[in-house]
């Protein structure tokens, strides 16, 4: 198995899964270089995971880490100004969700990437981390039969800080951008439709919304009904899946089958993958990509269908309209 070095782009608090799902895999996996413009968070997480190479400055890094990959964990706001010199300098990048502010800009990391053939695969570590792999895999065996609905609630009280209290889009790009993609990998199917409405809480301090309720209609005919909250005292998250034959009730950990005239489960499966074994998946997925040359699962070509939903979500609420979509695109 090749050893690849890595380096970090950013030194906040996501970038902890990052480095301990890596630690776990000294074989895999070797954290050489990180970058960002605090120098005093850059030193701090250095000191902690022994990283030797530090860099305030991007194009330092480029020209002196002499690392295999990137990893992006940067604010959203700045995204495109700091992947498009990493792709020009021909680094593979593993980048946080969601990848850019805006579907558009998403399109132009994409489009860049493949233009310059770098790859980019996007950390969607929730397909692993709550049960979407779990239920794709019980849907695919046909034991519900054919999916018709997915109901999903997220509620919970959250009061960011820092740089997302001025991101004008906020729960449904903090939360929604892992909803929308699980709904992709159950139904193995893309979106048509999208319609949803949000509103901001005074309870909570940001600049974008923290309550919506998304309606997505795939090509299969099914369709998923989501309900998010940044607002709520009361937490809840749960994800129900209604198909001809049994409908599975789904948690973080847990999924059980339940037919009709069964008042318990039929059946029972566990999950307990964290979201830092998850985000070392993910960068495997990139790193296998470039040994074999197929495209990896998280791509960002793959990702673009899941930041068009999102995209679509917002337009709905701004426009007071359902957004069409042909195979995943915006129309």
């Amino acid at each position: 198995m090749k050893k690849y070095k890595v380096g970090l782009i950013g030194a906040g608090g996501v970038t902890e899964l990052h480095l301990e799902g890596y630690k776990e895999h000294p074989e895999r996996i070797e954290v050489a270089a990180i970058c960002d413009p605090n120098a005093e968070a850059m030193t701090r997480k250095a000191d902690q995971y022994n990283i030797p190479l530090r860099f305030s400055n991007l194009n330092d890094f480029i020209r002196e880490s002499g690392v295999d990959a990137a990893i992006v964990a940067t604010p959203t706001s700045i995204r495109t100004q700091v992947v498009f010199p990493l792709l020009e300098a021909g680094l593979p990048l593993f980048v946080e969700k969601p990848f850019s502010d805006t579907l558009q800009d998403a399109v132009d990391i994409t489009e860049k990437a493949a233009a310059l053939n770098v790859p980019v695969s996007v950390n969607q570590n929730f397909r692993r981390h709550f049960t979407f792999d779990v239920v794709k895999g019980i849907v695919a065996e046909g034991r519900i039969g054919g999916v018709t609905q997915i109901l999903f609630n997220n509620l919970f009280f959250r009061q960011d800080a820092g740089w997302r209290l001025r991101c004008e889009r906020h729960a449904l790009s903090v939360m929604g951008i892992h909803w929308f993609d699980g709904f992709r990998q159950i139904l193995g199917s893309e979106a048509v439709a999208v319609t949803s409405l949000m509103s901001s809480s005074s309870a909570i301090e940001c600049a974008g919304e923290t309550d919506a309720t998304v309606q997505v209609a795939f090509e299969n005919g099914a369709f998923a009904t989501y309900v998010q909250s940044f607002s709520s005292p009361y937490p809840r998250t749960e994800m129900i899946v209604i198909g001809e034959t049994g409908t599975l009730a789904c948690g973080h950990r847990s999924v059980e089958l339940y037919r009709t005239g069964q008042q318990a489960p039929e059946t029972a499966w566990s999950n307990d993958v964290s979201r830092e074994t998850a985000t070392y998946e993910g960068l495997n997925h990139l790193l296998t990509s470039l040994e074999t040359g197929i495209e990896a699962p998280n791509s960002a070509r793959d990702n673009l269908k899941t930041v068009a939903i999102l995209d679509a979500a917002y337009r709905s609420a701004q426009q007071r309209r359902t957004i069409t979509l042909d195979r995943g695109v915006l129309v």
